[in-house]
């Protein structure tokens, strides 16, 4: 075998070599030759698998040396005589009838009909019929990724490919809800509007929540993480600055501030771009001028102070703050030439004069230095006080010059006047009511505490220990209270009833997203081990309960009863949606689990593990019992996303080496070496992201690791998908041919890593990774139906068996045929 196989390899080579002169005969007798090559290693499936991955790699080469590293190939028809079809005929009856690509055969007819004149596309492939009788040949196309080639068996449906039209999808999406909230390294971002709304952000959204009304609004011009948030004293300017972010290519982008109406959400005016280095990461509107001047501070090293005529948009001053983390700056309320800044040890008092900016660090004196200033406020008597890291509220005021030791004309300067211990770890904010009552938030003991203008405790209350320490505080009326905590949650109360959470969410990467199959509901859980239930119709938290690992997928049985989450350690669990209890816990290997999926009838439990394999259980008790089936065995990587076919019979797969595998579970999970069998194949659900219904999802030059993650419509009308650069893509479905068109849309921060469409498709829910955030997306536009895959049909003749389809080639750039052919004949 090895000898016929070096035999026919060197005939390919003297064939190439002869080809600029003889190319009509050289042509056919490649074609011949090389299909010979294709049956005798297609014949063998279970021959010495070393041949084999030898010849793999001299194509993968072959291809990469003629410049086809894009992730489509390019690709040129050339029609096939008769002699050469009836010969691929007669080798391939010789071969394995499961072996690896091959097709079932036809009888032929006597009088074959002539092929038709080839066309070209410059996307990628295409398809024109060939007739000869009755038989068939089977259609394929490649796509690159990386340069290794992936071949997609194009259905029977499709004979003219080039044909096919891709258009936008009817529908659109538009932001409907915005699960979770900023509030672990963020600070002063929430704030209470005269509109009875909270005004907060998380990912790239400020969100105006109606905290009666229970209703929504956002703000969605920035471009990367919304960091810092300020409000105007008319109270309804806002500024919001945001950090500067990549583009797809790696390349920083640069960041700015935002001012807009928060009645109109028109964006006023836009400053710093180009100023900013990193990010913005604090800012603050004059009080004392109507807010005239905003002050902002970058991410630079020298973490750059500047004060802006934000209306004019010009720029008053500019001057280096410090090297060390600035947390908080405001300007003081009775005089905007006085700003004031804290962060890692220190307390800047900033005079702004004749466009310069001079400052004056505060002295701790006695009072131990802190490591941390991190919040501030002006008292009504015109003092600052400062909370910090020790637990401590500072009292700030001027004291007369030391010129005894600073010598004479020295200037008056800030002195700790008073020292309060408030809390128990960190200070983390403070706010100032209008009857001059100070509320501090703290850390370690989660307290909010009420003091009289003089520094005494009047009412004190604790925040429940789930929802982590206070992050800022906002008064609503003097009584009742908004608090934001480090866990990502945002609280109302009053010291006398307590609080309740009415906006929760993560707190750490997420990537486990699954929606109910009857019911608006979704399930999400992440790498802080929380697995959440949410009300997609009343954007809510049902219930959420916490694990022992980090979940990383999850999926509802059919039956809609019970939930099967994933873990990082190879266990998973099913929990029961009404009792919120664990009812099955099983283990499957010791490397993370990436997929979760049920048979359509709840029979099947399909588990995708990074150890290369899919285990299949039985399912029975409606979900609660689970018992081995047997398991898939045949990735050489990680699995990374699977379906079922309808009839619950078969698997597609995907993997981490961009591998696309079917499998008959039904027959004892055995691999189907056949892979054309399946391209007629209809799925309860696409999640696969590699597939041929699906090709049209990835751009030119795309690494494998650019889509996260993707999803089928239930009217298989559209697929939704999620990318690595921040952005949700909608399709139209099925988009099987390059640069497919499509609405793309903006709000996560992070690389998006999930989406679901609910179960009557009227929204879309798409998970960001590190930002923590879930949006929710109305769907829009009239339901197509089966429109798309009546477009598909028509715009491509339907095969039958009295039709043939053609066989291509591909023509290098320097001329010379190529007898490597982007389309297989069986």
């Amino acid at each position: 075998m090895e000898v016929r196989l070096q035999a026919q390899e060197d005939e390919i080579t003297l064939l190439k070599s002869s080809l600029a002169d003889t190319v009509p005969l050289a042509l056919t007798q490649a074609a011949q030759i090389l299909s010979l090559e294709d049956a005798l290693t297609e014949s063998i499936p279970f021959a010495d698998e070393t041949l084999i991955k030898l010849r793999r790699e001299e194509e993968d080469v072959d291809e990469v040396e003629s410049g086809k590293d894009q992730t489509w190939s390019s690709i040129v028809e050339d029609a096939i005589q008769p002699t050469t079809i009836r010969t691929l005929q007669k080798q391939l009856s010789k071969g394995s009838e499961d072996s690896q690509g091959s097709c079932p055969q036809t009888p032929t007819s006597s009088s074959p009909a002539p092929p038709k004149e080839p066309t070209s596309n410059p996307h990628g492939g295409l398809l024109s019929p060939i007739r000869e009788g009755e038989k068939m040949l089977c259609q394929s196309i490649k796509m690159f990724i990386r340069g290794r080639p992936i071949t997609m068996y194009i259905p029977s449906n499709i004979l003219n490919y080039e044909e096919l039209r891709m258009d936008l999808p009817l529908q659109k999406l538009d932001l409907d809800w915005v699960y979770g909230y900023r509030g672990r390294d963020c600070r002063a971002n929430l704030y209470l509007l005269p509109s009875g709304e909270a005004v907060y952000f998380i990912a790239c959204v400020v969100v105006l929540y109606h905290i009666r009304n229970q209703t929504q609004r956002h703000y969605q011009k920035h471009t990367d993480c919304v960091r810092c948030l300020a409000i105007h004293p008319d109270k309804v300017r806002v500024a919001s600055g945001q950090t500067a972010g990549v583009d797809k290519d790696g390349k920083p982008l640069q960041p700015f501030v935002h001012i807009w109406d928060s009645k109109t959400l028109v964006t006023l005016q836009q400053i710093g771009l180009g100023t900013f280095e990193r990010g913005v990461g604090a800012l603050t509107f004059s009080s004392s001028d109507a807010g005239t001047l905003l002050c902002v501070i970058d991410d630079s090293n020298e973490h750059m102070l500047s004060v802006w005529d934000w209306n004019k948009n010009i720029k008053h001053v500019e001057v280096k703050s410090t090297n060390e983390a600035i947390l908080a700056v405001d300007f003081s309320p009775t005089d905007t030439n006085n700003i004031i800044s804290c962060g890692k040890s220190h307390v800047y008092f900033w005079t702004m004069s004749t466009g310069t900016l001079t400052k004056k660090q505060g002295i701790f004196g006695k009072y131990k230095k802190p490591k941390f200033v991190l919040c501030f406020v002006f008292s009504l008597t015109g003092d600052v006080l400062t909370g910090d890291s020790e637990g401590n509220i500072l009292t700030w005021g001027k004291s007369a010059a030391d010129t005894k030791t600073l010598g004479k004309g020295a200037k008056e300067t800030f002195q700790i006047m008073k020292q309060t211990r408030a809390h128990e770890g960190s200070v983390f904010a403070m706010c100032v009511l209008q009857g001059g009552a100070i509320l501090s938030g703290g850390g370690k003991d989660r307290k909010v505490i009420r003091w009289s203008a003089d520094l005494a405790p009047e009412r004190e209350c604790e925040i429940p220990e789930k929802f982590g320490a206070v992050r800022t505080i906002a008064d609503v009326d003097g009584e009742e209270l908004l608090v934001g905590t480090t866990r990502n949650a945002i609280l109302r109360g009053t010291f006398s009833d307590g609080f309740v959470a009415i906006v929760q969410g993560h707190v750490d990467e997420m990537w486990g997203l699954a929606t109910h199959p009857t019911q608006n509901i979704f399930i999400s859980c992440g790498n802080d081990r929380q697995v959440c239930v949410w009300n997609a119709e009343d954007h809510k938290l049902d219930w959420c309960t916490t694990l022992e690992e980090s979940g990383l997928c999850a999926d509802f049985s059919p039956n809609g009863a019970v939930v099967s989450v994933g873990l990082s350690t190879g266990r998973w669990v099913v929990l029961d949606l009404q009792t919120k209890e664990v009812v099955s816990d099983l283990t499957d290997g010791n490397e993370q689990l990436s997929v979760m999926r049920y048979s359509p009838d709840g029979s099947f439990l399909a588990v995708g593990s990074h150890d290369n394999l899919i285990y299949i259980y039985n399912v029975t008790e409606g979900g609660r019992r689970y018992t081995r089936f047997g398991k898939c065995t045949g990735h050489s990587s990680f699995i990374t996303h699977l379906d079922w076919s309808k009839d619950g019979k078969y698997i597609m797969s995907n993997s981490g080496d961009y591998e696309i595998l079917y499998w008959d579970v039904a027959s004892g999970c055995k691999l189907l070496r056949n892979r054309f069998e399946s391209k007629d194949r209809e799925w309860a659900s696409y999640t696969c992201v590699l597939g041929f219904h699906v090709m049209g999802v990835w751009l030119e030059g795309s690494d494998g690791t650019d889509i996260n993650a993707l999803c089928r419509s239930h009217s298989e009308s559209m697929v939704a998908v999620a990318d690595d650069f921040c952005k949700v893509h909608l399709f139209q479905y099925p988009c099987p041919k390059p640069k497919a068109p499509s609405y793309k849309y903006e709000g996560h921060g992070s690389h998006v890593t999930n989406v679901r469409f609910t179960h009557n498709d009227s929204h879309l829910l798409s998970m960001g990774g590190k930002d923590t955030c879930i949006l929710q997306w109305r769907v829009k536009g009239a339901a197509p139906g089966d429109h798309s895959k009546e477009h598909l049909a028509s715009s491509s003749s339907v095969c039958s068996s009295s039709r043939i389809c053609p066989l291509f080639k591909n023509f290098q750039k320097s001329g010379l045929l190529s007898i490597k052919s982007a389309f297989t004949a069986c």
